[in-house]
């Protein structure tokens, strides 16, 4: 249980600094694809341990 409630916590503030970060380097189209990925891999942890909480609990 402790598990999943760190890698929610991690997991939802990767994605909220790939989309902050997102947000503030709009103009450079490097930083933006690489922000997007951040955030994207921020989505898929989040959504995977919801998941499992769910499945689990």
């Amino acid at each position: 249980m402790i598990f999943n409630a760190i890698s929610l916590v991690i997991g939802v503030m990767i994605l909220i600094g790939g989309i902050y970060y997102l947000i503030k380097e709009k103009e450079d189209g490097e930083s933006k694809k690489i922000y997007s990925i951040v955030s994207a891999a921020g989505a898929v942890i989040v959504t995977g341990i919801i998941l499992k909480i769910l499945i689990a609990g």
